[in-house]
């Protein structure tokens, strides 16, 4: 159980406190801290999984976390982004752009549910390539508006994050509707 990539997967959800302490105290220095501990945290998400295939420990453990670790690193760094600003500004992830934030958040919970309730029937619904460009979209889209925090004189940073966003946005409803299609099959 406690192997190399799994250790990787707990280091992503024992980092999410760090992310969130750092995120809500938004100056600049601590965004700059943010995306570099995000950053690293983003790559272990990569090496988690492509350790486990090329050692051979590919676990059930990590196979249960590893999206709940992505689920709860991604839910706690919108929230945060939505709801923290630096003094006398916006939020980063604010007005219109809070669209986008909850289709993702939706989502998650949505195909979370739907898991749930397949493995109950035994039915398996592994992840598709399109979902896992859908979350590398998101984690850059979210490294993206954490680095807007940090450098807020180079606004074109928040803008890439914010068209990001919406691109993850758009392939989190495509993925959340093939994974909605499966459910739909199994369910009387």
């Amino acid at each position: 159980m406690l192997t190399v990539p799994n250790l990787l997967t707990l280091s992503r959800i024992l980092a999410v406190p760090i992310l969130v302490f750092l995120l809500w105290r938004p100056s600049w220095w601590d965004y700059g801290i943010t995306f570099v501990l995000y950053c690293l945290v983003g790559i272990t998400d990569y090496f988690d999984g492509y350790l486990a295939r090329a050692q051979g420990t590919v676990s059930r453990l990590g196979q249960f976390l590893d999206p709940i670790a992505d689920k709860i690193m991604v839910v706690a760094v919108i929230a945060m982004l939505i709801s923290t600003r630096q003094p006398g500004a916006v939020p980063i992830i604010w007005g219109f752009h809070i669209i986008p934030a909850l289709v993702i958040l939706l989502r998650e919970i949505t195909v979370s549910g739907l898991r749930e309730f397949l493995a109950g029937l035994q039915v398996s619904v592994p992840v598709s390539a399109l979902a896992k460009w859908k979350t590398a979209l998101q984690m850059f889209a979210l490294g993206a508006l954490i680095l807007a925090g940090a450098v807020p004189q180079l606004p074109w940073v928040h803008q890439v994050g914010l068209v990001s966003l919406w691109g993850a946005a758009a392939l989190t409803v495509i993925t959340g509707w093939d994974y909605l299609r499966v459910g739909l099959k199994h369910m009387d």
